[in-house]
């Protein structure tokens, strides 16, 4: 039998340590999960996505009362940057996810599905994207997407 160990390599921040392209995207993600649409479960989170061109956008989750039917804050900006601007790669996110009495104390991370797809857009532009997952006081930090989905599927399982 063989063994592998697998090491994530997670930096964590308090704001003031932050760049300011973090802050600012940080900043943007916040007020997008503001006006997210989550009236099951009052679990709102935003996200903001800096493209190569310097364009900026938002996502919110989408609830709906058929649960798989709604879409999370990452895919909703992640469609829409690759609908918009097909052959722009995506270089950084930030996450962030509130709850009726303020901004979650520890950063929320995407989920599953939600990498998955981050990973396709990180791979189809050759270029890393950089995740910044902020809880109320700090972000924590990952260079690539393939830090939080380092055994990933991907198009060579296809070939």
């Amino acid at each position: 039998m063989k063994e592998k160990k697998l090491t994530l390599h997670i930096r964590q921040y308090t704001f003031d340590e932050l760049d300011e392209t973090a802050k600012m995207l940080v900043e943007r993600a916040r007020e997008a999960a503001g006006d997210a649409y989550a009236p099951y479960s009052d679990f709102r989170v935003g996200t903001a996505l800096l493209l190569e061109n310097g364009t900026v956008i938002t996502g919110n989750n989408q609830e709906n009362a058929a649960y798989p039917s709604g879409l999370c804050a990452e895919r909703v900006a992640v469609f829409y940057a690759g609908a918009r601007y097909p052959d722009v790669a995506i270089v950084a996110l930030a996450l962030t996810a509130r709850r009726p009495e303020g901004f979650t104390v520890e950063p929320a991370y995407p989920c599953g599905a939600c990498r998955q797809v981050l990973l396709e857009a990180e791979n189809r532009s050759g270029k890393p994207i950089r995740l910044i997952m902020a809880g109320r006081n700090h972000a924590d930090v990952v260079d690539s997407v393939k830090e939080l989905l380092p055994v990933s599927f991907d198009k060579r399982f296809l070939e």
